[in-house]
């Protein structure tokens, strides 16, 4: 345990498994309170973030949907007295062919992985600025570099991701916020073990330098650096942490 993150405040989208709940806990050991947005129920990640000795608070939210959103904020700002750091780590990822994907599948995905990230800045920036102080953590991926078939709405979000990084940044660093984006390669979780992409990891391990499938705890490290002082001059950045799956 550390304490990078005493007295901070970290809210993170989809911490009840997986990604998410691998920078709670570790946010959690470098002193930082979580408050928690999912669809899903974040029992398990409230316990280790308890066992931490860290306040934990989560709530049932669609992070697509403003009202679910500015709900939860009011939430977190009541219980935890504001946020000082936003992991916008949610989203979804179908793999479809392109002729297969209809304008409602285009929407849904947009709303999950783009929209989301807009609605929960807008909640906490204010008290960012207000605090002078504030870090944006945004996931995306690394497919955006690469040719990989079947994720043209997926890949059209994580490049929408990495230009509301860089967009944002330029308007809040002169209060003190920054915001960065993580690119992961093929991690392995629950959700994409049970998926299609549970039989790609090998494939795609192969295409790395680093040729081992990508778990949850090699992510938490740089979303760590980016949450705290440690990267106060890192702004506009999207760092791939893909294994060298990128090596351009």
């Amino acid at each position: 345990m550390g304490d990078r993150l005493q007295g901070k405040v970290a809210v993170v989208t989809g911490a009840a498994a997986g990604i998410g709940r691998a920078i709670a806990e570790r946010f959690a050991a470098e002193g930082a309170d979580i408050a928690i947005a999912d669809l899903a129920a974040a029992d398990d990640t409230e316990a280790a973030v308890r066992k931490l000795g860290r306040t934990v608070i989560s709530a049932r939210v669609d992070i697509s949907l403003p009202s679910d959103v500015d709900l939860f904020a009011r939430k977190v700002d009541d219980e935890l007295g504001g946020t000082d750091i936003l992991v916008n780590n949610a989203g979804i990822y179908p793999v479809k062919p392109f002729d297969q994907i209809t304008y409602d599948d285009w929407k849904r995905i947009f709303a999950i992985n783009v929209d989301s990230q807009f609605l929960m800045s807008k909640a906490f920036v204010p008290g960012m600025k207000t605090r002078r102080w504030g870090r944006i953590v945004n996931l995306s991926s690394a497919t955006f570099w690469l040719n990989t078939e079947g994720f043209v709405h997926y890949v059209s979000t994580k490049a929408a991701n990495i230009g509301f990084t860089r967009a944002l940044a330029g308007e809040l660093g002169a209060f003190g916020i920054t915001v960065n984006a993580i690119a992961p390669s093929l991690v392995r979780t629950a959700t994409s073990e049970a998926s299609v992409l549970g039989t790609m990891y090998d494939a795609i391990a192969a295409t790395q330098a680093i040729k081992r499938v990508e778990v949850p705890a090699d992510l938490t490290g740089t979303a760590l650096f980016l949450a705290s002082e440690d990267s106060a001059f890192v702004t506009g950045q999207t760092l791939p942490v893909d294994g060298g799956a990128i090596r351009n």
